[in-house]
C-alpha cells in the first residue's frame, strides 16, 4: 500500500509538470524542506535552500512568461519535452524503498507519460483557444493551467490517493477531448 502512495504522489507530481515545469519542483523542495517530504536519497538535493531559491525564481519566470502570447508559443516548444523530463524526475524523487530498475521504470512509464499527456493537452487547449478569441482568453488560460500546476502539487502531496486518480481522470478527459477535435479537423 505505500509503494502505491508514493506512486500516486509521482503521478500526481508528474500531471502539475505537465501544467507548469517548475511549480511541482517548488513544492517539493518546500515540503522537503519543511519536513512533510521524504525524498529518494539520490534526490535529497531538492530539499535544499539552493535548489529552493533556484526553483522559486524559475517558477516565477515561468509563469510570468506564459502570459506573453508570442513568448507562450515558444515555451510550449521546449517546455513539452522539458516536462516529460521533469515528470520522470518528480516520480523518481518520491517513489522510494523500491529496486532502481523499478522506481526509474515506473518513473519514465507512468511519471513521463502523465507529464506528457496533461503538457499535450494544455498546448492543444491554448491553441485552439488562441483561435476561437482571437488570444483575448490567453491570460485566463496561462491563470488556469497555473492553478491547476499548483493544486495538483498540493493535493498530490496531502491526499496522493485522491490526486493520482485525478490524474487518471484528467488524461482521459483530455484524450477524448483530443479525439473528438481530431476527428472534426
Amino acid at each position: 500500500m505505500q509503494y502505491a502512495l508514493y506512486v500516486l504522489l509521482g503521478i500526481g507530481l508528474a500531471a502539475a509538470c505537465g501544467f507548469r515545469v517548475f511549480v511541482p519542483f517548488l513544492v517539493i523542495s518546500i515540503a522537503a524542506l519543511a519536513g512533510h517530504l521524504r525524498l529518494a536519497p539520490d534526490f535529497a538535493w531538492l530539499g535544499s535552500w539552493p535548489a529552493l531559491i533556484i526553483f522559486g525564481v524559475a517558477t516565477l519566470l515561468e509563469i510570468v512568461a506564459y502570459y506573453v502570447p508570442w513568448l507562450d508559443h515558444l515555451l510550449d516548444i521546449a517546455a513539452t519535452p522539458v516536462a516529460i523530463v521533469a515528470g520522470i524526475v518528480v516520480t523518481a524523487s518520491v517513489v522510494t524503498g523500491m529496486s532502481p530498475v523499478l522506481r526509474w521504470s515506473l518513473a519514465a512509464i507512468a511519471g513521463g507519460g502523465v507529464a506528457a499527456a496533461i503538457q499535450l493537452a494544455t498546448v492543444a487547449l491554448r491553441r485552439a483557444s488562441t483561435y476561437a478569441t482571437a488570444g483575448l482568453a490567453h491570460p485566463l488560460a496561462a491563470t488556469l493551467e497555473t492553478g491547476g500546476s499548483v493544486g495538483m502539487s498540493i493535493l498530490s502531496l496531502l491526499l496522493p490517493f485522491v490526486a493520482g486518480l485525478l490524474a487518471i481522470i484528467l488524461i482521459l478527459i483530455a484524450t477524448h477531448w483530443l479525439l473528438r477535435h481530431r476527428a472534426r479537423a
